[in-house]
């Protein structure tokens, strides 16, 4: 970070200058940075430089001046700052278009929660016999405040096996200093759901809470007590927060990440209740590439692009790499 830049909130006081520090696959690394109106706005990319609203998913409130932001933007470039293209999106329950900017709708996998009790009977009934087999295994539920404890529990869910729905785990073999950078986000507005068998922390779901709605920012499990169906449980309980805290909707990340359609995460939102809501997100151009590439729809990557057979091959040749790699590794 830039010595002597002003402290945002938002950020858990990391300062903000020319740069920021994010997230990236369980990797921290520096990106182009400037602050708007409370908000942080990252510049990320290679071949195409998208500006974003950083967290934009978990904020509790949207962009509510995107002409100015996009004025300092152009302003900042001239100082260096290089983006191509400006992206923001509205926010549930906000789904219809506000502005004339170029737009898509984002695809975001959502169930309401203002009545738990017609959530839970709109189950299939294999999710509910879930829920219940993982009572009957042992399985103990509860909300841990941020500290020791929650992140001796976390490193030792990352650490249960170094494989993640057949690709390598970003964050296996992280020490406690590095879990807890990751995890301190957000706190005041947040909680961890974690689920238990004896002593030992088998999964836990880490829920943001934002205005009428909530997001879940991860939820993990280990792969050694998937027979006691952890997820299920602690699904459940996040349904039974989010109604006595009157959230209106739990979000859970995408309902179909590009022309991506059939995949084991999908297929768990859908049998807990998770439907698709399309909410604007608004594309605008600030370079000549941006231009191109806003009207070729190549912010949308390869995912967005590509046919989903030739996707679906991408996906198991990965897997297949991952595995050999993993096979052939010393132990």
């Amino acid at each position: 970070m830039c010595a002597g830049r002003n402290k945002d909130p938002s950020n858990n006081g990391k300062e903000i200058g020319e740069s920021i520090e994010i997230s990236v696959r369980g990797r921290w690394i520096q990106v182009p940075a400037m602050k708007f109106d409370e908000k942080i706005i990252a510049v990320t990319g290679t071949w195409i430089k998208l500006a974003v609203v950083h967290d934009e998913v978990w904020l509790d409130s949207e962009l509510e001046n995107p002409e100015a932001c996009v004025e300092k933007l152009r302003k900042r470039m001239a100082q260096g700052l290089r983006a191509d293209i400006f992206t923001f999106t509205q926010k549930l329950p906000d789904t219809i278009p506000r502005y004339n900017y170029h737009s898509e709708l984002d695809s975001v996998a959502a169930v309401k929660t203002s009545s738990f009790k017609e959530w839970w009977e709109n189950l299939p009934q294999e999710s509910r016999k879930n829920a219940r087999r993982s009572h009957k295994r042992g399985v103990k539920i509860s909300v841990l405040e941020f500290g020791d404890e929650l992140i001796q529990g976390i490193v030792g869910i990352n650490n249960d096996a170094p494989m993640k729905q057949g690709r390598t785990n970003d964050h296996y073999g992280k020490s406690l200093e590095r879990v807890r950078k990751d995890q301190e986000s957000f706190q005041g507005r947040s909680d961890f759901i974690c689920a238990h068998v004896g002593e030992e922390m088998i999964g836990y779901l880490k829920l943001v809470y934002r205005g009428q709605v909530a997001a879940i920012l991860n939820l993990t499990c280990k792969p050694s007590h998937f027979d006691k169906r952890p997820s299920n449980a602690l699904l459940t309980k996040a349904i039974e927060l989010c109604e006595q805290k009157g959230i209106t909707h739990l979000t859970y990340g995408k309902f179909s990440y590009g022309n991506k359609r059939n995949s084991s995460m999908r297929e768990f939102k859908i049998r807990n209740g998770f439907e698709e809501i399309l909410v604007p997100r608004y594309y605008i151009p600030l370079t000549p590439w941006g231009e191109v590439c806003t009207r070729l729809k190549l912010y949308r990557g390869l995912v967005g692009i590509l046919p989903e057979s030739v996707i679906a091959l991408g996906v198991g040749a990965r897997a297949k790499w991952y595995n050999l790699r993993s096979v052939s590794k010393p132990v």
